[in-house]
């Protein structure tokens, strides 16, 4: 927009009063052409809204407002209200450490939550009349999934109980005095490490309560069985439902849970529901009389979609409300009257919001969520449903992450805060437009988006990145990416997509690639990329492709089948799936899952489904990228594909990252580096690149 100045000129100026007048006029005519692109130290000035939860008076919204923190590297959580008018914006609970999980009690004069002020995470309380805040808890293992029980009285968490690791052998006793190396760890777990938690300590999580006001938490279950942190209560406050695999050989049926009540008086444990496959985040409604939850049938596919059951617990009838949705459910919230639910879901590269009857009978709402997961555009988001009838989430967009929204009845929706106007609003941030094609394999419809450098120019022609995501069985969308912000930014289009096997689209789509994976994703790959040549300003000449975790993988098996990309980052992959399904931390699951019968039976599947496979196809200049504390695709996996790179005399590097795990951009340190590794690996083989350039990108 163009400023219209009206100014009355003296016949004479000094030289300083002139060169103020010129300054003020070009201020007035900027454009967003003329502002900064988005840049890596950009990425500090970061901020976003998670889990808003509305008041049950529907007055305010409380809400875990995220910041980086450049001094010590780490996301910092703060916990922030906001009246459900958009005024009165403010802190309830921030400072050193981190705060979240805030949950309104049910006459909404307390707020409970999580905080690790004072060393591990403890449960505390706010009376917030008073603006008092108690420690509920001081325990040696942090709680976490709390929710409150209807009389307001007490609160149900989960928590690790440890126990005694296993031994073996005995050792002699040490000399008084004497330094001896850590004795032996025994393992006899199939899981024993888990991505971003590092190895297991011997143990279980169980269910506690507490009360409100503070006291000995009490432990209501036992027992050596996993549990989920989705816990709820049951409508007299007398027990808590919660989903655990109670089965003696848990471990070996990592598809199976089963929902239980376990009454506060006595302790005794009741089975709800027992069928085939999981039953998870169970919710009563408001009157007491229903149970809903999340079942998903055990059909031993890659992927199965959860449908929205729910209990009559006056005659313990079960039925599913969305037998023909063909959608999976994931979170689920009941409206104040008892009659019908909220439920979020993922549809097109999106996480919808709709309500729902007894009867089945689905309204679509407006509601998309969206940007809480800023590194790569993966559909995230949540909301809450609170007093009159009005529900806040997470509302994102391509060019911004979430802010916190409100939705009122019969009303438009209110946007309550602008956490990146300061920073997005001054950058030159584009946005993603979306593109069809249809598959070269089968013609079946693919879905993706592009993101144009600022400043594009349709008559120019400009490198292409190709970036896949992971998963397999996830989701991209139109929504917020610092990567690909970055990659634009740097003078790229970016094209992401979302191949068969993606969620989102339906079971048979996410199952396209069952036993087949990477199978023809490559077709639909690869079509995307001629569709946007097509267009007319990608130069065929430069391209370049990236992917992490499903996406290191099909990086890898793109360049084992051609030699059209200048050059490859593969992040975080599987390279060789025999030795992954007996490396990775969710180890039997995928190889129950993802395969028909372990390596040493069918080695064959193994070997050919694996990018290794191909290594005597490569010839693309490809580099590695990945966590140096990743289990969930181990850094072996990196390691076995930079050797065989190297064996092979192929370009490569190995780029390691200090103690990341899985998700590399939980720091923001990380998610800079990750991101101008791979920059300036593609500058070193673009055609216009220069010494200069490389610089830059580094």
């Amino acid at each position: 927009m163009t400023a219209t100045l009206n100014l009355r000129f003296r016949p004479t100026y000094c030289l300083s009063s002139i060169l103020s007048l010129v300054a003020l006029l070009s201020s007035a005519v900027l454009t967003a052409k003329d502002l900064p692109v988005f840049s890596p130290e950009d990425v500090f000035e970061i901020e976003y809204a998670s889990d808003p939860r509305v008041s049950p008076d529907g007055s305010q919204v409380a809400y875990v407002r995220v910041s980086m923190d450049i001094m010590t590297d780490r996301a910092r959580r703060a916990i922030w209200v906001v009246d459900t008018d958009g005024t009165n914006h403010r802190p309830l609970v921030s400072g050193q450490g981190n705060f979240s999980s805030p949950r309104w009690s049910p006459s909404g004069d307390r707020l409970a939550y999580l905080s690790n002020t004072e060393g591990k995470t403890q449960l505390f309380v706010e009376w917030l009349d008073a603006g008092e805040t108690a420690k509920v808890t001081t325990l040696p293992q942090s709680p976490s999934g709390i929710v409150w029980s209807p009389d307001g009285e007490q609160i149900a968490f989960t928590r690790l109980v440890p126990t005694a690791p296993p031994m073996l052998a005995t050792m002699p006793d040490k000399p008084k005095g004497a330094t001896w190396a850590e004795p032996a760890t025994v393992v006899d777990k199939m899981t024993f490490r888990v991505d971003g938690g590092g190895y297991l300590p011997s143990g279980s999580q169980q269910v506690f309560v507490v009360p409100a006001h503070g006291g000995t938490p009490r432990q209501m279950t036992s027992g050596d069985f996993p549990i989920s942190s989705a816990v709820t209560w049951s409508p007299d406050s007398q027990s808590v439902i919660f989903s655990s695999n109670r089965r003696d050989d848990a471990e070996y049926h990592p598809r199976q849970s089963d929902l239980f009540a376990a009454a506060l008086l006595t302790g005794q444990i009741t089975q709800i529901t027992d069928t085939a496959g999981p039953e998870g985040r169970p919710v009563v409604s408001p009157n007491g009389r229903y149970l809903a939850y999340t079942q998903t049938a055990d059909m031993r596919q890659g992927y199965n979609g959860a449908k929205l059951t729910i209990r009559d617990l006056t005659t313990s009838e079960s039925r599913s409300l969305t037998t023909d949705f063909d959608r999976s459910v994931s979170d689920i919230q009941w409206s104040q009257d008892s009659k019908s639910l909220w439920i979020s879901y993922t549809d097109l590269g999106m996480v919808r919001v709709a309500k729902i009857d007894l009867r089945g009978k689905l309204r679509q709402s407006d509601i998309v969520l969206g940007g809480t997961a800023i590194g790569r555009p993966y559909t995230s988001g949540s909301f809450s449903v609170g007093g009159k009838g009005r529900l806040a989430y997470t509302l994102g967009r391509d060019d911004r992450p979430a802010d916190v929204a409100l939705m009122r009845p019969g009303k438009t929706p209110l946007k309550l805060t602008d956490l990146n106007g300061d920073l997005m609003g001054q950058r030159q941030m584009t946005r993603a437009e979306r593109i069809t094609w249809p598959s070269s394999h089968d013609a079946m419809m693919i879905e993706g988006w592009v993101m144009k450098p600022p400043g594009f120019d349709p008559a120019k022609s400009y490198p292409m990145i190709l970036e896949i995501h992971g998963g397999p069985h996830s989701a991209y969308g139109p929504n917020y990416s610092t990567e690909a912000q970055l990659f634009a930014a740097a003078g790229y289009v970016v094209l992401y997509t979302n191949p068969r096997g993606s969620t989102s689209y339906g079971e048979q789509f996410a199952n396209e690639i069952d036993l087949a994976y990477p199978g023809f994703d490559y077709d639909d790959l690869i079509s995307g990329v001629d569709a946007l040549i097509d267009q007319g300003y990608v130069d065929p000449e430069q391209l370049f492709v990236t992917g992490g975790s499903g996406g290191g993988v099909l990086t890898a098996w793109i360049v084992g089948k051609t030699d059209r990309f200048r050059a490859a980052v593969v992040a975080k992959p599987v390279i060789n799936w025999a030795s992954f399904v007996l490396t990775a931390d969710r180890n039997y699951f995928f190889a129950t899952t993802w395969f028909d019968a372990p390596p040493w039976e069918d080695y064959e599947s193994y070997w050919t489904r694996s990018p290794l496979s191909l290594i005597g196809n490569v010839s693309t200049p490809t580099m590695l990228l990945t966590g140096e504390s990743d289990y969930r695709t181990p850094m072996s996996e990196t390691e076995q594909y930079y050797q065989a790179l190297k064996h092979r005399g192929i370009d490569t590097l190995m780029v390691r990252i200090p103690g990341a795990s899985h998700s590399i951009y939980a720091r923001p340190s990380n998610l800079i580096a990750k991101v101008n590794n791979i920059l300036a690996w593609f500058e070193r083989y673009r055609e216009d690149s220069s010494d200069d350039q490389d610089g830059a990108a580094e």
